[in-house]
């Protein structure tokens, strides 16, 4: 089953309609944990885009300030380290996308109403703090300090209570050479 433009129209209708009836995120703070593995690619097209890549490990925690049951405000912090495979067979010329960064900022939940598995999208505003390292065969660049970005989440929130989270992150880099993401798994528990 995909999901079709239509079908988030009309959950997103039906939220905004019947916010009273949503029953897929609780209202209060929590804080939430999240691993996964994280990811880096570079914003050009190269001719072997599947070696060009670099993988790693992710981590983050939120502060969840939960406004209404389906809306919710997250300031975050973790880090993302990813390093390129140096198989000399798959990639000869040593090209390079790495990671090596302190993530922080602040993003907005809309999470649909549906108890025990409860879609979820995200999106919002940050800073990225580290080493940014960009070698393919149109580009060489190292940065280094900080770089905003914009982060791009989807996922599920699963459990009675919702609690149980995995997902898909994208931080799309504003610096423009490179973007990187984790495919995370998380969970929340309350602290009023």
């Amino acid at each position: 089953m995909t999901l079709t433009l239509r079908s988030i129209f009309i959950c997103t209708l039906l939220i905004i309609l019947f916010p009273n009836k949503t029953k897929a995120q609780t209202e209060g703070n929590f804080i939430k944990v999240s691993i996964g593995l994280g990811s880096s690619t570079s914003n050009y097209e190269e001719e072997n885009p599947e070696i060009i890549d670099g993988s790693g490990f992710y981590a983050q925690g939120e502060y969840i300030i939960g406004i209404k049951k389906w809306f919710s405000v997250r300031p975050y912090a973790g880090f993302i380290f990813t390093s390129t495979n140096e198989d000399l067979v798959k990639n000869p010329q040593g090209y390079k996308v790495e990671t090596n960064a302190f993530i922080l900022g602040t993003k907005v939940r809309l999470c649909a109403p549906i108890p025990w598995v409860a879609p979820f999208i995200e999106t919002g505003i940050g800073a990225s703090i580290g080493t940014f390292r960009t070698y393919i065969p149109d580009l060489n660049v190292k940065e280094s300090g900080i770089t905003a970005h914009i982060p791009i989440g989807i996922g599920l929130a699963l459990g009675r209570k919702n609690n149980i989270e995995i997902g898909v992150t994208f931080y799309g880099n504003l610096s423009g050479e490179q973007s990187f993401g984790a495919f995370t798994a998380g969970y929340s528990f309350p602290i009023d």
